[in-house]
């Protein structure tokens, strides 16, 4: 496949990972570590008010935050299917992945299920399910998002969220003399709207699919990164899209984010879910 774009993945412990994964590109609204390539975009991000995503999982690979995720139910977890690891570790009620302020939850995971017909080269069905080994427990900072009765429409309102990469300039951050972006440790949200297919043909000709949308601001500058993949893209307070792929390096693009379309899985997460 032509042009290079990459899964949004990401990673949240050494100096190797500080380079990657960042899942907002740049709105104001919250905060997170973790991640993979951002940075025009990451700087007009915000961290999030504590706990104001209650449905937002960090999911952790041997001890290392690695994705994005959504909580659907007290059982159940959606993420994307590129953030499939042999190991997985969820954490619920997260805000600041370095401190416990009494809200977290921590859960093991006893099925992992990602969509039978994911294609990592084309980013086709990017979605993953998993199954909680102990259902959460909800509260008002652990919550499940709700699922679309309809698709998102173009110039729908949006808020991403995720532990991607930020700008140095924000303290406590230890930065990349190179994409001058770094890990924060609290959630970070942006405001961002959907695109019309249309407009986005135009920044990824013959990679779109009708499964997937985009989203972003029209100026570019605000958007999902690497280290927010699997991470939740809501609109009107449901959850319309996962992190899943775009630009590199998404500090520098205008091209927006790529999410894979919830919509067009509802069938499927039902059946899933029912039958495990």
């Amino acid at each position: 496949m032509g042009g290079k774009y990459v899964a949004r993945a990401g990673c949240k412990e050494g100096a190797e990972c500080k380079q990657k994964d960042s899942v907002l590109r740049g709105l104001p609204l919250s905060p997170l570590p973790a991640a993979q390539d951002d940075s025009d975009k990451v700087r007009r991000s915000e961290e999030c008010a504590p706990h104001s995503q209650p449905w937002q999982v960090a999911l952790f690979k041997r001890g290392r935050f690695n994705c994005g995720a959504s909580l659907l139910s007290p059982r159940w977890v959606l993420s994307a299917a590129h953030c499939q690891t042999r190991s997985v570790r969820v954490r619920l009620g997260e805000h600041n992945l370095r401190k416990r302020d009494g809200p977290e939850q921590l859960r093991t995971v006893s099925r992992i299920i990602p969509h039978p017909q994911y294609e990592a080269r084309s980013h086709r069905h990017d979605v993953m399910l998993l199954r909680l080994t102990r259902p959460a427990r909800l509260s008002a900072q652990v919550r499940p998002i709700p699922l679309p009765t309809r698709c998102p429409q173009p110039g729908e309102a949006c808020v991403v969220s995720g532990w991607g990469l930020v700008p140095d300039k924000e303290p406590g951050a230890a930065g990349s003399p190179v994409s001058q972006v770094s890990l924060p440790d609290t959630l970070h949200c942006a405001n961002i709207s959907i695109l019309s297919t249309t407009s986005c043909n135009k920044d990824y000709p013959g990679h779109l699919m009708s499964t997937m949308v985009c989203a972003g601001v029209e100026s570019g500058g605000t958007d999902s990164c690497e280290g927010d993949s699997g991470g939740p893209l809501v609109c009107g307070g449901v959850l319309q899209g996962i992190v899943s792929w775009g630009d590199v390096p998404c500090d520098t693009t205008t091209k927006p984010g790529v999410y894979t379309k919830v919509c067009s899985y509802l069938e499927w997460m039902k059946e899933t879910m029912s039958r495990n």
